[in-house]
């Protein structure tokens, strides 16, 4: 229901139902009240604004009869769409934040796309019910200002599955609960005062944390990586002075490749005789489809110089947009201060939610059916490349949930890449995510909504669109 801000001048001999239907069409019509807007009930307007409801009433008839809106009886009245005017055409288009790297938001996902889980195993009846129980829960608990670290029942469960699933030895009092990566790396830059700092990024690596960190205005050094993981010495000759290093250790994005220890610890040498941070995007958790996942570079800090950043965005939903930070033991108490005032957890429900999906089970035993669906359905895909697209791509590796491939032709992969989501296939073009050249022209597959009854069709569709000429 629209909220109205009505000044009503009694001085004036212009009467209050004129004044009352003046302020509302001008609202109408300068975009401020939305088509389809429902407006306040007569009896809510007339308190508001201290008149009689049949003052309202005259002014919301007068409305209604000039086709500006629509009385529906009980259940209120609406504003008509209005056609667009000039001062409509003038503002800016609501154009989708980084076209470049999301073509659509809150779609289903399409074959090929990276970064979602399995539309067709989600276990959606047990979660509904368990969004429904918490979502109870919820609304029958006390009416108080929630922690804004989040909810302490999810932080201890996070806690504990860290230890168990990634070797990280931590408390409940050094988890925040975030609004996913994005918000866990705001919040990083804030509390460590990191604007304005220089930071290495992993070359390549995913375009949306470096546009991340350029925005928080860090002077951002692409730093290379082999096949050992981010070249640290490198990194040591390129910008010896930066104050942070951002890495996903545990399975490079998008390359796939693990850190070796001997990075590893080379790293937090850095980090800790120079004072500088790392933040360790474990985006995949323990997501691990061929053996055991290496343990979290956070099990090996003795310095606290990690902070580790994990998310549920890839093992249950982006949609729930819930992350988690942990940071050693002697900035927990900063970190929750900036929380509170410039980043608290999201919604509770949500947070309860997930605490009982963790606490009951049922995300370890998610995980266990999710590691071996996507690793059967990447099989199937490299078998299928093999044998339809070996002409035109070639099989790099296997990253994660992902089918690293280099284009044989000349083709540019950001063109292949828009001429498939036009044909229904949502790859993503490898070259983005290098910053120094020379960057490898491929795509990256997604594994996690590849559909076998249709996979050579899509193979096939996809390798006459690689192998069409620039």
């Amino acid at each position: 229901m629209t909220s109205l801000s009505i000044g009503l001048d009694r001085a004036k001999k212009t009467p209050l139902a004129t004044q009352i239907y003046a302020a509302i069409r001008a609202a109408i019509e300068s975009g401020q009240i939305p088509s389809d807007a429902k407006l306040p009930s007569w009896r809510d307007l007339a308190a508001q604004l201290g008149v009689s409801r049949g003052t309202v009433r005259i002014a919301y008839e007068r409305l209604v009869d000039e086709q500006l809106a629509t009385s529906y009886g009980a259940a209120g009245t609406r504003v008509n769409g209005r056609p667009a005017t000039q001062a409509t055409f003038d503002r800016a288009p609501d154009t989708s934040p980084i076209p470049e790297l999301f073509h659509s938001f809150g779609a289903t996902p399409l074959p090929f796309q990276m970064g979602v889980p399995a539309q067709d195993a989600f276990p959606y009846k047990l979660w509904s019910r368990v969004m429904v129980r918490a979502a109870r829960h919820t609304a029958a608990s006390p009416v108080g200002y929630p922690d804004p670290r989040g909810d302490p029942d999810l932080r201890r469960e996070v806690a504990a599955y860290l230890g168990i699933a990634r070797g990280i030895r931590c408390t409940p009092s050094q988890v925040l609960i975030t609004a996913g990566f994005a918000g866990a790396l705001g919040l990083v830059v804030r509390t460590l005062a990191l604007e304005g700092k220089g930071a290495w990024f992993e070359d390549p690596g995913f375009p949306l944390t470096r546009t991340a960190l350029s925005l928080a205005g860090m002077a951002v050094t692409a730093v290379p990586v082999d096949a050992d993981g981010l070249d640290v010495d490198a990194g040591i000759h390129m910008a010896p002075d930066a104050r942070l290093a951002v890495v996903t250790p545990g399975q490079q994005a998008p390359l796939g490749m693990t850190m070796t220890l001997a990075r590893r610890h080379a790293l937090l040498d850095w980090a800790g005789a120079n004072g500088a941070w790392i933040v360790e995007d474990d985006y995949l958790s323990e997501l691990q489809l061929e053996g055991r996942a290496a343990p979290a570079l956070a099990s090996l800090d003795q310095g606290g110089r990690v902070l580790h950043i994990g998310t549920f965005s890839k093992t249950i939903s982006p949609a729930l947009r819930l992350g988690f930070l942990v940071v050693p033991a002697e900035l927990a108490r900063r970190f929750g201060d900036v929380a509170a005032c410039l980043a608290p957890a999201p919604g509770a429900a949500i947070q309860r939610a997930v605490a009982d999906f963790l606490q009951e089970g049922h995300y370890l035993r998610h995980l266990r059916r999710m590691k071996r669906l996507y690793a059967a359905r990447r099989e199937a895909l490299l078998r299928c490349l093999r044998k339809e697209a070996a002409g035109v791509l070639e099989v790099q590796a296997t990253a994660g949930m992902a089918v690293v491939t280099r284009l044989r032709t000349d083709a540019s992969d950001v063109d292949v890449a828009a001429r498939a989501l036009q044909a229904g296939l949502a790859p993503v073009p490898l070259s983005p995510w290098y910053v120094h050249t020379p960057a490898t022209r491929g795509l990256l597959l997604g594994v996690t909504n590849v559909d076998g009854r249709r996979l050579v069709a899509d193979c096939r569709r996809l390798a006459a669109l690689a192998a069409m000429p620039k």
